[in-house]
């Protein structure tokens, strides 16, 4: 049982990742908007799905491939989210390029900029920890708290970026993606704490 629903964890983030962004496609919202702010946007939406699942490649949650794999294919995917995020920042900002500019000084009107240009900053800091750390060899439970840390604050500001703005996302759909991220950031930086702490203590 235990098995068979860990395999539906495939199904369920192949659905994360495919019907936020169709449903944000299909809305009627994107009507006369402009085609760079089209791009920016959806990009918005599948940065925030990719947060699904790499969590669970961390942690090797997903069955039917080896934890190496899953580790490789982490890095990877995290090299798309910094990808994602940075085409929704270009998008939106040749589709309004003042509002963009102030969001990024923090002088925004709209609440949730605050909470984007966090998240933003954060997830490029998660990147650089992802690429020094080989320097960290010899102190990886350091790197681990860091590079968590960072994941968690990319998470929750993300998420109440997201469920601040009233966009193409559909209620449901954003409601069910940001609850999914935000459950599984916790359970995978839950097991990754354990294991390191069972190592250390061997």
């Amino acid at each position: 049982m235990l098995r068979r629903s860990r395999w539906l964890l495939w199904v369920v983030s192949a659905c994360i990742l495919v019907v936020p962004l169709a449903l944000a496609i299909a809305s009627p919202l994107q009507a006369g908007r402009a085609f760079s702010y089209v791009v920016g946007a959806l990009a918005g939406v599948l940065a925030l799905s990719l947060l699904f699942v790499q969590p669970l490649l961390a942690a090797g949650f997903l069955p039917g491939i080896r934890f190496s794999r899953e580790r490789r294919w982490h890095r990877w995917l995290g090299v798309v989210l910094l990808a994602a995020v940075a085409l929704h920042i270009i998008g939106l900002y040749l589709a309004s390029p003042d509002d963009m500019l102030d969001a990024l000084l923090l002088v925004a009107p709209t609440p949730f900029s605050l909470y984007g240009v966090i998240a933003l900053i954060a997830v490029f800091l998660t990147g650089l920890s992802a690429a020094v750390r080989p320097r960290f060899r010899s102190a990886m439970h350091h790197w681990n708290r860091l590079h968590w840390t960072l994941t968690a604050i990319v998470v929750g500001a993300t998420v109440v970026h997201a469920w601040m703005i009233e966009g193409t996302m559909q209620s449901l759909s954003k409601t069910i993606t940001c609850v999914s991220v935000v459950l599984a950031t916790v359970a995978a930086l839950w097991s990754l704490q354990r294991a390191t702490s069972s190592i250390r203590r061997d």
